[in-house]
């Protein structure tokens, strides 16, 4: 009966291990040869030692240019983290209509992204978008937000930033519902403010969440990838040509599969690296208690 227990769950966790074999473990083993090989996916690896990473770390300023783009992107991250805590703070609120409001804000979470993007890309348009038309209003004469340098970027962080509040408002929602009400009424009659009682409560319970929507914030903006695509095309100048943006270019348009290769295992370690920096970091500021 035991030994029949045992083949029923193998057979049940089957499917996701070969899923995960034929299209993650082998793949991404492949990917670490592919990465000291010339490949350009129409013939024969050949192997060139360690010349993709020097190429990557000494030869190539669009490489550094591209990554300095991608951290210039991720700037928006602690923007969005303090716009979804006075969100969810605002509609943690006892108030009529409220999960109206809810909906509301988590809705372009589910909708398309290509679709939502391509809406953000007519908002920007510096001729007829409706940015410029309500800056226009007011007497602003707005920027070419896509096609200057200076400002397509912060463009990019100004769409990223909005794409994300509803996810994180979520987050930050469940959170704060989460917040034992005890501690709110001790510090009420400890004669704490408002203010007090946000910083020396709700910031320390809510820190866990927080570290969470950090860390995969910082995933997501290193990976981010069709957004740049569709608004910009990493333009202009290479100005918003983020890291996995040029890995892109590099292995399906000048289709150098080993260089690319080696760019995504640098981004990759990169990111191993950040994950591990933040874990480190939030025994200082993450209360588990």
């Amino acid at each position: 009966m035991k030994r029949k227990e045992y083949l029923w769950a193998y057979l049940f966790i089957s499917a996701p291990i070969l899923g995960f074999m034929l299209f993650a473990f082998i793949p991404l083993s492949y990917s670490v040869y592919v990465s000291f090989t010339q490949y350009s996916g129409y013939h024969a690896p050949v192997f060139q030692g360690t010349d993709n990473y020097s190429k990557l770390l000494a030869e190539d300023p669009l490489f550094w240019k591209t990554m300095f783009n991608t951290f210039y992107s991720a700037l928006g991250i602690p923007i969005g983290m303090a716009l979804a805590l006075g969100i969810a703070t605002a509609l943690n609120q006892k108030i009529r209509g409220i999960y109206f409001f809810r909906t509301f804000f988590f809705l372009p979470t589910i909708s398309s992204v290509v679709a939502l993007t391509l809406l953000w890309k007519w908002i920007f348009n510096s001729n007829y978008g409706l940015l410029n038309y309500l800056l226009g209003l007011v007497g602003i004469q707005g920027p070419a937000w896509l096609s200057s340098e200076s400002w397509a970027m912060p463009a990019m962080i100004i769409q990223g930033v909005w794409g994300g509040l509803g996810i994180n408002m979520v987050l930050y929602l469940a959170a704060l519902q989460g917040v034992p009400k005890s501690l709110y009424e001790a510090a009420e009659i400890d004669g704490a403010n408002g203010w007090q009682r946000f910083v020396r409560i709700t910031i320390p319970c809510i820190s866990p969440t927080t570290l969470f929507i950090l860390v995969t914030s910082i995933i997501a903006v290193m990976q981010d990838f069709p957004r740049f695509q569709i608004m910009t095309e990493g333009g202009p100048n290479y100005s918003t040509t983020t890291i996995v943006y040029y890995l892109f270019q590099n292995a399906f348009r000048y289709m150098d599969m080993g260089y690319a290769s080696a760019m995504a295992w640098a981004l990759g370690l990169l990111l191993l690296l950040v994950t591990l920096l933040n874990f480190w970091l939030s025994k200082r500021w993450v209360h588990y208690e």
